[in-house]
Formats: C-alpha cells, structure tokens, sequence
C-alpha cells in the first residue's frame, strides 16, 4: 500500500491437525468430502478473494501467470533487480532509492503468523490497516455462506469464547498447577458470562456462540436467559461448503462481525467488550489458576 508493490502470496497454506479436528460439523459418508478434511494444504484463494484485497492492496499468488513473467524477467536481470529484505524495516523499504526500482523484494513473513495483518505488534499506533481488513477479505464463497447464516439468525449478539489453547497449564517444581491466563478458566465458563454480560446483553437475545470448546453442551447454561446459536446449527448450509475449519472460522468470524452486540474474550482495543481482565498477552508470568470469586483476594 505505502510501497506501491504488488504483494506476492503463496498460492497453498499449510494446514495444521491440530486446528483442523472435524469437531461441530457434522461427518459425512461422502468419502471425498471428509479426505478434503483430511488435506495437508488449502489453496490460498478458497480462503481469500485476491480481487478483493487488491482493491486496497495489490495481490498475486505466487501460481499466477503474472508471478512467473515477473520471476522470469529477475532471474534474467540478476541481482540487480532483487533484493533479500528481511528485517529490514519498512521505513527503510519507503524511503531508500536503493528499493524503489528493483522488479523483486523478497520479505518472507514469520513462519508463526496466521490471520495476522501486517503490524508492529508492540505499537498499535503502527498499524496500517484495521483489524477487520483480512476477515473482511474472505473468499465469495466463505462470505455468501457466512451470509446466509446471518440471515437465519435475524437481529442477534455473538461471543468469541476463547478456551482450549490458552488455558495450557504446567507443574512448578512443587506440583501445583500455573497457567498464564489465572482468570480464563473461570471467566470464560457459563455462570460468569451470564453474570459478565447481563449488563450488555438483554435477556431473550439470539446469541451466536463461536469457540474452541468442544464439551458437548458446555454453554447450555446460557440459555436459562439467551437463545443460543452455534455454527453446527446451521451443518445443512455448512457441511457442502467447509473443507476445513480454517474455513469455518473465517466464517464465523464474519457472522460476529455482523452481530449488533459483539463480546471477545479478551480486551484488543479500548472500546471492546470482553469476558475476561487478563490480559491475552501477558509477561509470560505462570501463576495459580483462580476458579472462584472467593479467591481473588487469595
């Protein structure tokens, strides 16, 4: 965007198993629609609409025509006309005449970022585009499903209710269980969210649940005073669509982005209503988990 480059995308993402476990949709006899789940890889493009992103930001795969004649025309050039630019910053890239006319700047992301929009993640003031950008960017298909959705549920709320991966806990050298989010457990059961968000939610709303947990009836609490709605409620518009959970969950992202009152687990920016005060990245402190009321001033 402030280099006025087209950005290269690999035309394939890896799919981790861990991630991808066929949990709330419903499984299939259909052979080739549950070894679609069963893939190592997606195309990128089933995710993303590249048409799309380029409205704002230039985009290609790197299996695109384009790709190769501009892969072709460096590689003749030699390496006057490609540049190896990791770790250097972007300030750099801008403003050094030395990359303005290159045909190729190779700047290969971190290997550990998924879903994460191109940000300094220690100074939010540097981000270059809004959160929502790359969910916004979802692939047709993934946002006419995710649509179709929204319209069965009508007027409704939704909650991101992160627990699984971020309640890891350890041992200390004495036995006793750490974690790095105390309050999570706890937070993020059904009891408290009635109690957290009673103030935000009124009672008899349509909730739309989307997480990671995956005890069968785990929220059912909630609906002594809220109609819940879960994505495996709507398997009949999913199951012929969703190859795997990737995506699924851009498409209930999409779904959230649509709710009238949207609660996140954890607090990303000032206006946010969340489940949790812990913060989702902290200073790597293990500390004893805390299951109750009664125990905050222990």
């Amino acid at each position: 965007m402030f280099l006025q480059r087209t950005l290269v995308m690999p035309s394939r993402m890896c799919i981790n198993p861990l991630h991808n476990k066929k949990g709330i949709l419903h499984h299939s006899d259909n052979a080739s629609l549950e070894d679609r789940w069963a893939a190592s890889s997606c195309a990128m493009d089933s995710l993303y609409d590249m048409d799309l992103i380029s409205d704002t930001v230039p985009v290609i795969l790197d299996n695109s025509e384009l790709w190769y004649q501009i892969l072709s025309t460096s590689m003749k050039l030699g390496a006057r006309e490609i540049a190896h630019v990791e770790g250097v910053s972007r300030v750099a890239l801008n403003e050094n005449n030395l990359y303005s006319n290159l045909v190729l700047i190779n700047r290969t992301a971190s290997p550990l970022s998924w879903f994460m929009e191109c940000k300094d993640r220690n100074n939010r003031s540097a981000i270059m585009l809004p959160y929502s950008f790359l969910p916004s960017m979802a692939a047709k298909k993934l946002r006419d499903v995710a649509d179709k959705v929204k319209a069965v549920l009508g007027d409704y709320d939704a909650i991101h209710v992160r627990r699984g991966d971020k309640m890891k806990t350890r041992k200390d050298k004495f036995g006793v269980e750490r974690t790095l989010h105390p309050h999570l457990d706890r937070d993020t059961r059904p009891e408290f969210i009635l109690r957290r968000i009673e103030k935000w939610v009124p009672p008899g709303r349509t909730i739309f649940i989307a997480s990671n947990e995956r005890t069968p009836g785990f929220f059912s609490l909630l609906s002594v005073r809220y109609k819940l709605a879960y994505s495996s409620n709507y398997s009949q518009i999913l199951d012929p669509l969703i190859e795997n959970n990737y995506q699924l969950f851009m498409i209930e992202r999409l779904i959230m982005m649509g709710a009238k009152t949207f609660i996140k687990t954890f607090k990303l920016d000032e206006t946010d209503l969340y489940l949790t005060d812990d913060p989702k990245k902290n200073n790597k402190m293990w500390q004893i988990p805390v299951y109750t009321m009664d125990e905050e001033g222990s």
